[in-house]
């Protein structure tokens, strides 16, 4: 009875191998006629997992040509409270509006000597920027309009090789397996980066396609117990799906602090992997997820996160007067983790692997994670 037993679940789990194998046969005959150049044999996750989101390829049209508003002038069409991806290298800072980002996903460009890849899922409201050199060549990056996880699934035009958004790693073509440096960056309303950058840029609304900018395709996407496109788990219940978050990485740990904690504890002082971290969050920012105009939405907080670390000593931050303020030498610092007045003005932390997400993205890709307060 027990070999009779075991020999039915043999058979049963070679048949859906089996099954598995003539799923994936039959979706790659059907890809191949979009993706020629696609080495489908090459793949790091299985190819049923992946879905079409609706559009086709590049349907949501990247931007390859990027121009630029200085900050003067973007105010004359950015409301300072909208979210902006900050990004800074070698000196140079820039910003590009999520209600642009929105409508493209990508934004290829370069900053100083740096080719990048400026990137928002509002499927998962997750903006990651990349390094866009694999083994010393160029890549730039477009949309295949298919989601994994809901998940935008990037593509590569040098090889058609297919990326996972939310981890920069590659999942099916000749550079599966490999996986895209990810570039600092912080979520924050377009007011805070031009009072940290006032000669920064600002990506501008000349992006070579006709949308209505400052409006929102998503109406009511982000309501909290709303349930995830196209996911094909089930969403981990520890938080509710759309509980937006900040993570922090650091040593294999993952940890993130759920927005709803910044009601009782706007500075969060923590230690992660034996690193310590400030979680710093500001109330005021627009939702680009919620009304039909971005400009009328609910507010939510920024958050960015920093390591505590400073010149060999570590500091603990606190909020007084609605600013913040390190305990050792009472210097002010920014939501950018710069001491704008005091002892340490001028002294910039050092931002550590993070990023803001929907709950549910982030422990589909990282479910042995610790949250913050459980």
């Amino acid at each position: 009875m027990v070999r009779n037993t075991a020999r039915a679940l043999l058979t049963l789990a070679a048949l859906t191998v089996l099954g598995h194998a003539l799923a994936s046969e039959s979706l790659v005959a059907y890809w191949k006629g979009e993706w020629p150049r696609t080495d489908f044999a090459k793949r790091t996750v299985k190819l049923e997992e992946i879905e079409s989101g609706g559009p086709p390829k590049d349907g949501i049209p990247p931007i390859d040509r990027p121009r630029f508003d200085s900050v003067a002038f973007a105010g004359k069409w950015l409301d300072p409270r909208e979210p902006v991806i900050a990004v800074e290298i070698a000196g140079q800072a820039r910003a590009y509006p999520l209600s642009i980002l929105i409508w493209h996903e990508i934004a290829n460009d370069r900053l100083g000597e740096t080719p990048i890849a400026v990137t928002f899922c509002p499927l998962c409201n997750a903006s990651i920027v990349f390094d866009r050199r694999v083994g010393g060549k160029e890549l730039d990056f477009g949309t295949t309009g298919k989601l994994r996880l809901s998940d935008l699934v990037m593509y590569d035009r040098q090889t058609q090789s297919w990326w996972q958004q939310f981890t920069g790693t590659g999942i099916v073509g000749r550079h599966a397996g490999t996986k895209l440096r990810t570039i600092p960056s912080q979520i924050i309303a377009f007011g805070d980066f031009r009072a940290t950058h006032p000669q920064g840029q600002v990506l501008s609304r000349a992006t070579g396609h006709t949308r209505p900018y400052g409006n929102n395709p998503y109406r009511g996407y982000d309501h909290i117990d709303q349930s995830p496109f196209l996911l094909t788990q089930a969403p981990d219940a520890r938080l509710p799906p759309m509980e937006r978050v900040i993570n922090v990485s650091a040593k294999g740990i993952h940890r993130i602090y759920p927005f709803a904690a910044f009601e009782r504890e706007p500075v969060i002082n923590d230690s992660v992997a034996g690193e310590p971290v400030v979680i710093i969050s500001k109330e005021g920012t627009l939702s680009v997820l919620d009304t039909y105009q971005i400009a009328a939405a609910r507010h939510i907080p920024s958050a960015t996160a920093f390591s505590r670390r400073l010149e060999g000593r570590t500091l603990d931050f606190g909020l007084r007067g609605g600013k913040v303020f390190d305990r050792q030498t009472d210097s002010e610092w920014s939501l950018l983790g710069r001491a704008v007045a005091g002892p340490l003005a001028g002294h910039k932390l050092e931002p550590l692997d993070s990023g803001v997400h929907f709950a549910f993205a982030w422990l589909a890709f990282n479910p042995k994670t610790e949250i913050y307060g459980r």
